[in-house]
């Protein structure tokens, strides 16, 4: 069984374990991350066996502070600088040239590194305390579902890993956003909370962000963050009743309008889960309402299309890999 830890007492435990080289699951502002000492790569690679995650994928490092940006990375050009002065403890990720002191094992034998300073005060107690960097992705199975509680690192997790840290439900409920900085022009890499026009407007300069691309970072494969539950996106003011009475479907929605429709078309109060109609509230509740619906053991679940545009970028780009 995974012990769960709790306050101070769970911090200290906490850090006694990844001092030992275990893994423990801390939580982020993000998702809970599965971390284990960045510099040890017994450790790192206990990770991958939890998680069954390939070794070429690489793993985000997440570092006390910006003062040991200079640890891990070989070059931080003034963009990064400005990025982290700026919105680091946050969910940014900095993919930089890594430094000859950063394992191949960590960054999947690729010459950069991703690296963070998150905002969730627990996993900054458990960073400052051990002085070191944690490599962390999130802390699941392989392509399933992201976890934003401790029951979903559980659930998924259960004795695989030694102990999880209990740090309430997650923030942002969404992985990070990356940002490469080993080009010519900063690139986001992965959607994630903070939107381009937010960064464009903290380093004054334009962002790229490209409808595709085929970095390997972080979450960058075709199928990923996939419930259990065969998941289709789809407009639901387009489905009929036959549709509806014939799937034994749980339904994702963020219009009132169609929850109603479909609770007047028998659909049981359990398996309709609305969410917020922002693209930040929709995000913190997505992975956590995909689990729950998980559960039930229904034939299919369907998501009411969201907007597109930047805002929705990273809610649009997990529901994509989501169906893959």
């Amino acid at each position: 069984m995974v012990d769960v830890l709790q306050g101070k007492a769970g911090v200290a435990r906490a850090v006694e374990l990844l001092r030992l080289g275990e893994c423990v699951a801390l939580p982020t502002e993000t998702v809970y991350g599965l971390a284990a000492d960045a510099s040890v790569d017994e450790a790192v690679a206990k990770i991958f066996e939890s998680k069954g995650r390939p070794k070429n994928h690489p793993l985000i490092v997440h570092i006390p502070s910006a003062e040991h940006v200079g640890h891990w990375a070989a070059e931080v050009p003034p963009g990064a600088r400005i990025l982290a002065a700026k919105c680091w403890p946050g969910p940014l990720t900095l993919l930089l040239k890594k430094s000859s002191r950063a394992s191949l094992v960590v960054t999947g034998g690729l010459e950069t590194i991703g690296l963070r300073v998150p905002s969730h005060p627990l996993f900054l107690e458990v960073l400052k305390a051990l002085g070191a960097g944690l490599a962390a992705p999130s802390a699941n199975r392989y392509k399933e579902l992201s976890p934003t509680s401790v029951e979903q690192v559980v659930r998924g997790l259960d004795r695989r890993i030694s102990a999880v840290l209990d740090g309430g439900p997650c923030e942002f409920g969404l992985e990070s956003t990356i940002v490469d900085f080993t080009g010519d022009v900063p690139r986001i890499v992965r959607a994630g909370p903070l939107s381009r026009q937010r960064l464009e407007g903290v380093l004054g300069s334009r962002v790229e962000m490209p409808a595709e691309h085929d970095a390997i970072v972080p979450g960058n494969v075709s199928a990923h963050y996939q419930p259990r539950t065969p998941l289709r996106v789809v407009l639901l003011d387009d489905v009929t009743r036959d549709e509806v009475c014939a799937a034994e479907a749980g339904f994702i929605v963020y219009r009132r309008q169609t929850a109603n429709k479909l609770a007047a078309m028998g659909v049981p109060g359990h398996a309709i889960r609305h969410l917020a109609k922002d693209a930040a509230g929709y995000g913190k509740q997505l992975y956590a309402s995909l689990f729950a619906l998980d559960q039930l053991g229904l034939g299919m679940l369907f998501i009411d299309k969201p907007p597109v545009d930047d805002a929705w970028a990273a809610v649009n780009d997990r529901l994509k890999r989501a169906t893959g």
